[in-house]
């Protein structure tokens, strides 16, 4: 233990932090940062660690772990719940740094891995409660070298808390000042037994927190997708609407064009109700197609804003001390957490026979009306919105499970750490609503009692019996890690004691996906034939193991009292991946395989810290890394059941004999599946080069300036082809377009296969900068804190097109803000309150372009008729909300708070987008908060 003491005081008093008399005085413990193996002083190291306490959590106001990290200024490119409503959010949140992505931002419990939600590495931070949460550290610079292949973009460790005895109880409600959205948490904790005094504590925590819905109604911004906006000083209508309506409209193909003042056209779109009486019922709006006399759904108008959701924790940790160098450990922390998000109705094409009854009484007369001959008809959709059955209904069931045991302590100076992590993450997704079973529909219709092309109202009770409320789909993945960790003095160098420290780790991942019969549709893995109305069919069930080991090393060299240098090498070993379901090109299933390649590589990290006078600190790092590809990258089998975000004219021309599916200026349907290819026709692990170079600034204990550059460069990384470049470049991709028989729609359909394949690579870079200064007032003592990160690079070559995401909305349909910062002031007056004011801005950026093309924006003439379509090139204003927060320390053991959240009240700003993100109209989400101004109240009891 002496020896320990003396190693931690002289390196403090190597880097100055105190004196080398006061260092003979007094003994500090040494603690593991993240991003270092080695436990020694907590200090500033030669990598760019952000630290969250506790106190900076509670002043933050944040609801939730990802509320707290998603407003971090080197947060972006990660999943919102509001992409949860009807978008690509699956139920899930995560963390990105510097927009690289949630696959590539590694997330650590106490240092240890946590179970992904996919067969990758991103972590669900819902399945993390912020109660417990002690302190929050960010490595934003690659950790590959240390912990492993996917910590590519940096780290996020979640500290728990520990050695806690007193009771504890916490609460606190946030209230918009309008409707909807509010949230409230609660927790109890206590814990027992002091680990220095009692050899033994042990904490055990529960925790509750309901956030409630937000919808579109209740807010002027997004409660429509028709939208009137002014751009260049001249007035535009955004009418982001859909096809499929209520009652139903009929899309015709045509033998012959139809030859109209703004074209000829193959094939036309009408609603029947509108020819009849000249009017758009609710919720839907004219088209503003010229063919078209249709009036398609105000889908935006029907959408949550925000998700409902609920999560429900428990928390356990032991801590026992056998001697006073040994002690065992467990941590086990069990969470559920559901989400519920609802979208628009039912949307379903189906086939309507030109024989059929209901053709011959809602279409055929008023062929006439439409210039059209009924001969020249080839075929009839009808596109169905179901509004009787209610909006469909997504809920997302996630289950997490953590379990750690381990042994840590010291031996000769060693201190080591072995530990065993079994952690779980089920994912549950019903129908809990609005969808429906295409077989009751059917009978219905058949029966004759259900007429789709009756106007909506009148129907709720004939659908109820079709309506979903049952499992859609599961997922679940098991991860286990045996770690052994060892770290201690080797030699003695210029300015002190080095270090070493190395690690082994044994991983086992195993991933299963298991779709309902519904969800696969019919084939040959189970004897159902049904489809649902309203989600796609075509998934098809997974079941895969991947094994893999890795070795590292980090030796920490004080080569002079005022520089030191860190080396780290590691070597990670994946095995091929075991697919348990293997089909063949009939979808039949095979024995099970080995699948894709296996992967050994060596990464290494190199630093360089460097104190030429006390007040500045200089530090540097360059690393390499590698990133094997996911288990679905490898086994996913060709499924259907998603559609391009955007819309596109049909890839193929006649004569070409796919043009006869073709649906003009649509949304078309996709495929997608993995590579299981082995040796060079099979996946590439993706590799990545790290640099960073900083700076930090302390003339003072008063005052602290820190300025770090990195960047990230990626190649042979893996993605689909986009859709945007195969409908670009038809002709080059030909062979990826074919046509399909669709069991939801009852016929065959164009449909677009994107591939995976190492394909693309990208570069990120930027200076993410922190300030802080504080002084003492009249007042009492006022802390200033200016953190906030600038982007000067961040692009995207998917193999055929480089993408730049910075200040635009690009082609992946995300965007990247130039600069994110926050700025806040906080003062103690000394007594029993404190005060906190933050200041949070983020950069606009260019909106999605509208073209003329796509029809969804008009010009409005003088008179406020609609003009022609228009395309419009604009910007999304820069976002600002103020916050405000006291705190009053009322005795020791009971405190309040009270906060008002966006003081200003300020929208979100203007966005004109119809892709990315959720199904909301006028804004983003991901971007910006529909909440507006929101008052809390937050209450902590200890006894």
């Amino acid at each position: 233990m002496m020896m320990k003491t003396r190693i931690c005081l002289a390196a403090l008093a190597a880097m100055g932090a105190v004196s080398p008399v006061l260092a003979q005085q007094q003994a500090l413990e040494r603690v593991e940062v993240t991003g270092s193996s080695i436990k020694r002083i907590a200090s500033q190291g030669a990598l760019p660690v952000q630290t969250l306490t506790r106190a900076d959590i509670d002043r933050s106001g944040a609801k939730s772990v990802e509320d707290l990290i998603q407003s971090l200024p080197s947060m972006q490119g990660f999943t919102t719940a509001s992409e949860s409503v009807n978008g690509s959010g699956g139920g899930v949140q995560t963390a990105s740094i510097h927009s690289m992505g949630a696959g590539y931002t590694l997330v650590l419990l106490n240092g240890r891995r946590l179970a992904p939600f996919n067969s990758g590495a991103a972590v669900n931070l819902s399945s993390i409660p912020l109660s417990v949460v002690e302190r929050v550290e960010v490595l934003t610079d690659g950790a590959s070298a240390l912990y492993g292949s996917d910590a590519v973009a940096g780290v996020v460790n979640f500290i728990l808390r520990k050695d806690q005895t007193a009771l504890a109880l916490d609460f606190s409600h946030n209230q918009p000042q309008k409707s909807g959205g509010a949230n409230t948490a609660f927790s109890v904790s206590k814990g027992f037994g002091e680990l220095q005094k009692n050899g033994f504590n042990i904490l055990a925590s529960y925790a509750h927190e309901e956030q409630k819905e937000l919808n579109a109604a209740d807010r002027d911004f997004a409660k429509s997708g028709v939208l009137f906006f002014s751009h260049e000083g001249k007035p535009y209508r955004l009418a982001a609407t859909a096809a499929n309506t209520a009652p139903v409209s009929v899309t015709l193909n045509l033998s012959k064009p139809l030859v109209k003042p703004g074209g000829s056209f193959d094939n036309i779109t009408f609603s029947p109700d509108y020819l009849k009486d000249g009017k758009c019922p609710q919720n839907t709006v004219l088209s503003t197609v010229k063919a078209d006399q249709a009036c398609p759904f105000d889908y935006a108008a029907t959408v949550q804003l925000v998700p409902s959701s609920k999560r429900d924790s428990l928390f356990l940790s032991g801590n026992l001390q056998l001697d006073a160098n040994t002690n065992l450990f467990m941590e086990a922390v069990s969470t559920r957490f559901q989400l519920k998000e609802r979208h628009a109705p039912v949307a379903q094409a189906l086939d309507l026979p030109l024989t059929d009854a209901l053709y011959g009484q809602y279409v055929q007369p008023y062929l006439a009306k439409l210039g059209i001959a009924p001969a020249d008809v080839v075929d009839a959709t009808t596109n169905n919105r179901f509004v009787d059955a209610g909006g469909r209904s997504d809920l997302f069931k996630t289950q997490a499970q953590h379990l750690a045991l381990g042994v840590e302590g010291t031996i000769r100076d060693i201190d080591y750490t072995a530990s065993f992590i079994h952690s779980t993450n089920k994912l549950d997704t019903y129908y809990d609503g609005g969808y429906m079973r295409k077989s009751c529909y059917s009978k219905l219709l058949a029966s004759g009692k259900f007429n789709p092309f009756a106007p909506p109202g009148g129907n709720t009770e004939l659908l109820a019996p079709c309506v979903l409320s049952e499992i859609n789909e599961s997922t679940q993945t098991k991860l286990d890690v045996l770690s052994l960790r060892a770290s201690g003095e080797v030699f003695k160098a210029g300015g002190g004691a080095a270090m070493l420290g190395s690690g082994l780790d044994y991983t086992r991942l195993n991933y299963d996906y298991d779709p309902s019969a519904l969800a696969m549709g019919p084939n040959s893995l189970h004897s159902g034939t049904d489809v649902p109305f309203g989600r796609g069919n075509g998934a098809l069930p997974a079941k895969a193991l991947r094994k893999n080991w890795g070795a590292f090393t980090e030796l920490v060299v004080p080569l002079h009292k005022r520089v030191e240098a860190t080396a780290a090498l590691r070597y990670d070993s994946y095995s091929k991946v075991h697919n348990d379901f293997v089909l063949d090109l009939d979808k039949k299933l095979t024995a099970p395989a080995d699948q894709g390649n296996a992967y050994s590589k060596a990464t290494y990290k190199l630093a360089l810290r460097l104190r030429p006078i006390d007040a500045v600190m200089l530090r540097a790092s360059y690393g390499t890394g590698f990133k094997a590809p996911s288990m679905t990258d490898i086994t996913a089998n060709i499924t259907g059941g998603s559609n391009t975000s955007g819309q596109y004219d049909c890839p193929v021309q006649a004569p070409d004999p796919r043009a006869a599916y073709c649906k003009g200026l649509t949304n078309y349907d996709l495929l997608s599946g993995g590579n299981p290819l082995s040796g060079a026709a099979g996946l590439k692990p993706e590799e990545s080069k790290n640099l960073t170079a900083g700076v930090r600034f302390e003339p003072s204990r008063d005052v602290s300036v820190g300025l770090d550059y990195w960047s990230v460069k990626m190649n042979n990384q893996i993605s689909t082809l986009a859709e945007s470049t195969v409908f670009r470049n038809p002709g080059a991709y030909s062979d990826l377009i074919s046509v399909v028989y669709d069991a939801a729609v009852g016929k065959k359909v164009l449909k677009v296969l994107l591939p995976t394949s190492n394909i693309a690579s990208s570069a990120y870079g930027g200076i993410d900068w922190d300030a802080s200064y504080s002084t003492g007032t009249p007042y009492g003592r006022l802390a200033l804190n200016w953190a906030g990160t600038y982007m000067l690079k961040s692009e995207y070559f998917n193999g055929q097109d480089l993408v730049q995401s910075i200040g635009r909305f690009d082609e992946g349909l995300n965007a990247v803000s130039r600069v994110v910062q926050h700025l806040s002031a906080h003062l103690n007056t000394g007594g029993m309150f404190s005060h906190t004011l933050a200041w949070h801005w983020r950069s606009g950026y260019a909106d999605q372009v509208q073209t003329a093309d796509a029809g969804l924006v008009s010009a409005i003439n003088a008179d406020g008729s609609l003009g022609a379509y228009a395309t419009v090139a604009r910007r999304v204003a820069a976002y600002s909300t103020l916050d405000w927060q006291t705190r009053a320390e009322l005795s020791k053991s009971l405190s309040l708070t009270l906060g008002v959240k966006n003081l200003a009240n300020q929208a979100p700003p203007l966005s004109i987008r119809n892709a990315g993100g959720g199904n909301q109209i006028g804004y983003d989400g991901r971007y910006a908060s529909p909440l507006g101004r929101q008052f809390y109240l937050g209450g902590n009891f200890r006894y």
